[in-house]
């Protein structure tokens, strides 16, 4: 069983996907997009999963939803075992973990108005009584600062911000302890990333969520979350509190993508020094011995080309695999 003051706790996760073979015999290839991780996020906190496209942050989300299959290890949700929910038992728990997608013109039904985009959550999990849904609706509109003469608009009606604070409102609408934000404002201006960004702290705090939250933006980061997980190639490489990160990170990927972090602060520029990641990524099919981001660090050294480096802490709250640590 998992921790008591744990939202969500992650123990060895695997996600693999089976491909094409090239030729009529041999073993099926398999692509790891997530290998092995393991995590815990505290109730009421943010915690982050940071990393370069492909790195497997989305893929790892959806696992935790219940969307791709999970290969292997343990995935609990307070004292529920999300691994072994099956068919109606699955599809009530999702009333407690609910989604905050990417890109807010593809994630609604340009069919559906606005209203009724919010109220779907309720329609399928079959919370409350017609006229109870048409309330909480309207609250809804309210919470996310939107007016109640646009519930009957289409999405294209609105704004990219706007069509984000509906997609916000979809995901609160049943009430869930768990909202995953997958790179929820990559798609919007700087103005309107900062106006989502304070309505979800907002949120949180009125709401008690808890978020798991998708980016690859250190600077949102930075601002949004309470502990952060830097993942490379399907695993986490570094785990911390947000002040032991940014301030003190040991990884080499980990401190190749603060450096890229503009910074308003003089003092902080002139100390930090930007570090290029030269190279290709391994391929994730026939994935080499030892540390995978060996081919692309500075300060390599032989040992990281074939021992792979234990995932350690340096104290309770950091952990870091990596040899020269």
């Amino acid at each position: 069983m998992p921790d008591a003051t744990s939202m969500l706790e992650l123990r060895d996760v695997e996600v693999r996907f089976n491909l094409k073979r090239s030729g009529p015999f041999g073993a099926v290839p398999q692509l790891r997009a997530v290998d092995g991780v393991s995590l815990s996020i505290q109730k009421g906190q943010t915690m982050a999963i940071v990393g370069e496209s492909g790195s497997g942050k989305t893929t790892l989300a959806l696992a935790i939803a219940r969307l791709v299959p999970i290969t292997k290890g343990d995935i609990w949700m307070g004292d529920v075992d999300l691994v072994g929910l099956r068919g109606e038992s699955l599809r009530t728990h999702r009333q407690y973990m609910q989604f905050i997608f990417q890109d807010p013109y593809s994630s609604l039904n340009p069919r559906l108005r606005a209203q009724d985009i919010v109220r779907e959550p309720l329609d399928r999990l079959g919370i409350g009584s017609v006229k109870s849904r048409n309330s909480r609706v309207q609250e809804l509109f309210e919470q996310v600062g939107l007016r109640h003469d646009q519930l009957r608009l289409f999405p294209h009606q609105f704004s990219g911000g706007q069509r984000q604070r509906i997609g916000i409102a979809r995901a609160i609408a049943s009430r869930p302890s768990l909202v995953i934000c997958d790179e929820p404002v990559s798609a919007l201006d700087v103005g309107v990333q900062a106006q989502i960004l304070n309505l979800l702290r907002r949120l949180q705090k009125d709401l008690n969520l808890t978020y798991l939250f998708i980016s690859h933006d250190l600077g949102v980061v930075q601002h949004m979350c309470d502990s952060i997980a830097v993942m490379y190639m399907g695993k986490i490489v570094e785990q911390s509190d947000r002040e032991s990160l940014f301030n003190n990170p040991q990884h080499p990927y980990t401190k190749a993508l603060l450096s890229a972090v503009p910074s308003a602060n003089p003092n902080r520029r002139n100390r930090r020094r930007r570090t290029t990641i030269t190279g290709d990524p391994p391929n994730p099919i026939d994935l080499p011995p030892g540390c995978r981001f060996a081919s692309r660090c500075p300060v390599v050294e032989e040992r990281c080309r074939s021992v792979e480096p234990e995932f350690k802490a340096l104290n309770p709250a950091h952990h870091v695999a990596c040899h020269l640590v």
